[in-house]
């Protein structure tokens, strides 16, 4: 390798890591990220939501750096690093077996890893933890492994390629779609053909099977919740939306990747189409047959704009493939909107409502507004919340001392200690537009308003009602729960 910029990104790497652990906590937690910690604090083989990788990852975390907000996160940021580090091996191997040279090798691997890191996607995921954590380490991993496996013919990588494959599906179930691009190469091509004659890519496929049953096995067990509730969406069919769901598709994918590296990878897609190198092939298969489902799922229902996040390394690494000189300019632009999203998270120097201001809306003010809380209503009494962001947020923030009860119909899915028939109050976002479910609190009275905020700022406003649970309405479509405090 060309040792001095390599050892140079190294070290920019290993700096970069070590700020966003200290910016991630600074930051309080998204909704989400408090409902993922809860899942770490209540182990399970899958959940409602998502597979459970991500509170495997916040589970470790936690070991090491305590239930903090920086423990929550701190595989976010090692993680980044490590497949940062898979990303660029598995490009400089791609780059080698097309007949590049060594050192051109190495910075087609670290513009790939830099321009990865210069997206939203990444840089700001890297800070706030989701299935998206996970899920692009193992794709890095799945990447450098298939990397290894046709650059060297040797059968055994293909029980790498299966472990991270199953281990990709464990974090997000969108990483079934480049395993399905492989499964196509296999079947399609004499190069892919040619392995099925082997016992390798069976005992590949041996191993992601024994990563995903953990998952299955929680399916099984819980009416295939998780399964249903994903792959439910399949068969949705809105035809007056398509152009709609089409603009919200490629408009979430300019903003999470940036508008520079999103030109990259739509260039690098097209050029990338016409390698015909086996690495090449393989990786068309896999970007070709997860942008075929995103865009036949656009025709019928909204696309989110992270579930095509599981194509960005593979995007990435088909961005080095156009000889452009101005890919460390888009890096740099997008580096520069993360740092722009992460100073209005910490500073607040634009005073935006949370309408336009996704930071305020989900992370402003949480610090502040359960010792509020604790402050005005009377000790030990619980607080009481019927949507799982807030309820989640309120254990993470609240004292100790004060108990927190989730009443939600996706807790009866949670092995955690069963809410008994009490009193408490009852907190609800404005957002809601409803009164209280008269078949689940009786509302004994409604106190003063409480306020979320920023700086000054409006994040949200909360009703605060002194309510009874109704016994006849829990385990009867609804589910109340003591969430854990503290791990």
């Amino acid at each position: 390798m060309n040792k001095v910029p390599y050892w140079g990104w190294l070290c920019a790497l290993a700096a970069l890591t070590v700020l966003r652990i200290g910016v991630s906590a600074w930051l309080p937690l998204t909704p989400d990220e408090a409902y993922y910690r809860v899942w770490a604090l209540a182990p399970a083989t899958g959940y409602l939501d998502h597979p459970p990788m991500v509170a495997v990852f916040i589970g470790f975390g936690m070991a090491l750096a305590g239930d903090t907000a920086c423990g929550v996160r701190l595989l976010g940021p090692v993680s980044a690093a490590l497949g940062s580090l898979f990303l660029v091996l598995a490009t400089r191997r791609w780059g080698l077996s097309r007949g590049l040279a060594p050192s051109q090798s190495t910075k087609a691997g670290i513009q790939a890893a830099v321009l990865l890191n210069g997206t939203l996607a990444l840089g700001v995921g890297t800070i706030l933890i989701t299935p998206d954590t996970p899920l692009l380490f193992f794709m890095a991993l799945f990447l450098w492994s298939l990397s290894g496996l046709l650059q060297s013919r040797q059968g055994w990588w293909w029980l790498v390629v299966g472990a991270s494959a199953g281990l990709g599906c464990a974090s997000k179930y969108t990483a079934i779609l480049p395993v399905a691009g492989l499964c196509v190469w296999l079947l399609v091509f004499a190069s892919g053909r040619m392995w099925l004659r082997t016992l390798w890519p069976w005992l590949g496929g041996l191993f992601a099977a024994l990563c995903l049953a953990p998952v299955v096995w929680w399916n099984a067990h819980h009416g295939w919740a998780s399964f249903l509730k994903q792959g439910g969406r399949a068969g949705d069919w809105h035809p007056n939306k398509i152009i709609t769901y089409f603009g919200e598709l490629l408009g979430g994918q300019i903003g999470l990747a940036t508008p520079g590296i999103f030109l990259f990878f739509v260039v690098g897609a097209v050029v990338l189409f016409r390698q015909k190198d086996a690495i090449s092939r393989v990786y068309t298969c896999m970007v070709a047959v997860s942008a075929a489902v995103f865009i036949q799922h656009a025709f019928g229902a909204r696309v989110q704009a992270n579930w095509p996040v599981v194509l960005y390394p593979i995007l990435c690494m088909a961005a080095t493939l156009p000889a452009w000189r101005w890919w460390k300019a888009a890096s740099g632009l997008g580096m520069a909107l993360v740092v722009l999203v992460i100073g209005q998270a910490l500073a607040t120097p634009l005073k935006l409502s949370p309408h336009f201001d996704m930071t305020l809306r989900q992370m402003g003010g949480w610090a502040e507004l359960a010792p509020k809380l604790d402050g005005q209503l009377p000790e030990h009494e619980p607080l009481i919340a019927d949507e799982y962001g807030l309820a989640a947020e309120l254990a993470f923030y609240a004292p100790a001392s004060r108990p927190v009860i989730a009443v939600e119909p996706r807790w009866a899915l949670f092995a955690l200690q069963p809410s008994a028939c009490t009193e408490g109050y009852l907190v609800r976002s404005h957002r809601r537009h409803d009164a209280p479910d008269p078949a689940v609190f009786t509302v004994l009275e409604r106190l003063p308003d409480v306020v979320r905020a920023r700086r000054g700022v409006v994040a949200d406003t909360y009703s605060v009602y002194k309510v009874r649970l109704q016994c006849t309405a829990l385990g009867r479509g609804q589910d109340a729960v003591l969430l854990p405090r503290h791990g």
